[in-house]
């Protein structure tokens, strides 16, 4: 998620048992672009020591195959493709899910990018559609048509945004028919809620986002309810710990440190981080000020052993349409 799981996101999420696999914020890709010095550190400090995947979205397809020569020389698991990116601002330029309405750009550029690639994998990250699923069974038939390595699904479709529920049954249909693993991507909160969409999809895997900013145990919740283990609960003295974290990496990658600058970027993972709890928690956090506001703030909702709620509210405007997998 570009300007939030950045580098200090990966080094504080490592540290709570983390993913198996990581992938980057995006590289812009244009004319005049050259790899994004910070991005590039997520690559060559990776601090989760598992594998990270480079991520570059645009539209040119010949920019976009340079830029996968530039990422070869670093040590990157392989290169990905966002056609996924909802941002107004990103598809109406025509990249990200703006390239879904241009099905024969998407082919040349995926077969520009596995040549550049060569031996390197090559992955995507897809919707189902820009404005329909139905536009999924053509989208599909290209995928189906270039040697890809992996393909991640974030089953809404681009207009959808992050507002409905995922259209399960195209990310399982995209698992019947591809050759390559099919990862499902979208609406994963908690535990009870990746399974059930490992179950119905019969996916390779879960790409989780928003859900892992709001409870980084996740991953680890989900490994061991896959292998039989205890899964651990989170309370919310542990999530207090895991802002605290999170507070402090993120200063420390601030070269001129402005404490009320550092709140405001701060907010930014605590709205994700308090849905599910009282409504004022959020409403509270968005009205401080200052470190010592944003703490007090904190640990008013989060200074007690009890169990972290479990799920977000439904009805926010960040997490929507879990309940089909509820």
């Amino acid at each position: 998620m570009q300007d939030v799981t950045d580098l200090p996101f990966l080094r504080t999420i490592a540290s709570f048992g983390g993913a198996d696999l990581y992938v980057t914020e995006y590289f812009r890709v244009h004319i005049h672009s050259r790899l994004d010095p910070y991005i590039l550190r997520s690559i060559t400090e990776n601090p989760t020591e598992k594998p990270i995947i480079a991520q570059m979205i645009g539209q040119d397809a010949s920019e976009l195959a340079r830029t996968a020569c530039d990422l070869k020389n670093h040590p990157i698991a392989g290169i990905d493709l966002n056609l996924g990116c909802p941002a107004p601002v990103v598809y109406r330029k025509n990249a990200g899910g703006g390239l879904l309405r241009h099905p024969d750009q998407v082919h040349e550029i995926l077969g520009r990018l596995r040549e550049a690639c060569s031996e390197t994998p090559f992955t995507v990250k897809t919707r189902v559609g820009f404005e329909s699923e139905e536009e999924f069974d053509q989208l599909l038939e290209i995928f189906k048509s270039h040697d890809i390595d992996l393909l991640t699904i974030h089953g809404r479709t681009v207009k959808e945004r992050y507002q409905t529920p995922v259209h399960d049954d195209r990310v399982a249909h995209a698992v019947r028919s591809l050759g390559c693993p099919v990862i499902a991507n979208g609406n994963v909160v908690n535990c009870q809620t990746g399974l059930a969409y490992l179950k119905s999809t019969e996916a390779a895997g879960l790409m989780i986002g928003r859900g892992a900013i709001r409870n980084p145990w996740i991953f680890e919740q989900l490994r061991c309810a896959t292998s039989g283990r205890e899964i651990p609960q989170v309370t919310g003295r542990m999530i207090l710990e895991y802002i605290t974290k999170l507070y402090d990496e993120t200063a420390r990658e601030i070269p001129e440190f402005v404490e009320d600058r550092h709140v405001q970027k701060m907010k930014k993972y605590l709205v994700y981080i308090s849905q599910g709890y009282d409504a004022d928690f959020e409403h509270q956090i968005r009205r401080v000020k200052n470190k010592t506001e944003f703490f007090a703030t904190c640990a008013r909702f989060l200074d007690h052993g009890d169990p972290a709620p479990d799920l977000p509210s439904e009805n926010s405007r960040l997490f929507c349409g879990f309940s089909q997998f509820l």
